[in-house]
């Protein structure tokens, strides 16, 4: 699919954190973005089993009950350790009873889950972030860009910003985590830049390349 006049983009989430990072990178491409949760549309399930499914899901929901493009993130963390998980369910693991989430608990269940597989170095700590966009017309066609981050899992948690996983992961390369980074520095992505750090913001680069016909570095 590719779009190089689109100006206007429904981003298909409720959650804060992914539509305020999207819409810092789209800001500079003069893209306006409004979100599933400021239309007030419903989220719908989630069954895949692949990322790619549920940003699909995501995506073409919010797109035919908007009649807008839509872009949907369905993201991750991915721990070698613990085969993969908790993978496509990472935010089912900071879901508590009452339907709310808690990331300091999904944090703290990580780090359990890596306690007694006995991942007591940063060798046997390793994982990445995953993050796959999903871009979708009312008319059902759709098209994918995929970014991951590599890092290793640190413990205790460190930072305060960002959401979600972010204070546990450190991004190879670097000494702070996510939690640590300011958004620019985490999620921020120009034109012209050649490189991305966080596993969105490589989505993102994808997208902006490969449908928007933004010059690849």
């Amino acid at each position: 699919m590719t779009n190089a006049l689109l100006t206007k983009l429904l981003v298909a989430s409720h959650n804060a954190g992914k539509i305020s990072e999207i819409r810092d990178l789209c800001g500079p491409l003069g893209i306006q973005v409004t979100s599933a949760a400021e239309l007030g549309l419903p989220e719908p399930d989630e069954t895949g089993d692949t990322f790619e499914a549920n940003a699909a899901t995501k995506a073409l929901a919010a797109a035919k009950a908007s009649g807008l493009i839509a872009l949907s993130d369905d993201s991750g963390l991915v721990v070698d350790a613990l085969d993969g998980a908790p993978g496509v369910y990472t935010a089912d693991w900071a879901t508590l009873e009452d339907g709310s989430r808690d990331f300091k608990v999904a944090m703290q269940k990580v780090e359990d889950a890596l306690r007694a597989r006995g991942a007591d170095t940063d060798e046997k700590r390793t994982g990445r972030f995953v993050s796959v966009l999903c871009l979708a017309k009312p008319d059902g066609e759709v098209s994918f860009y995929r970014g991951e981050a590599d890092g290793v899992l640190v413990w205790p948690p460190r930072g305060s910003l960002g959401f979600g996983y972010d204070p546990v992961f450190r991004p190879d390369g670097h000494s702070r985590t996510f939690g640590e980074m300011p958004a620019e520095e985490k999620h921020g992505w120009k034109p012209g830049q050649a490189t991305a750090l966080s596993h969105r913001a490589r989505a993102f680069k994808l997208f902006a390349e490969q449908c928007l016909g933004v010059a690849a570095t």
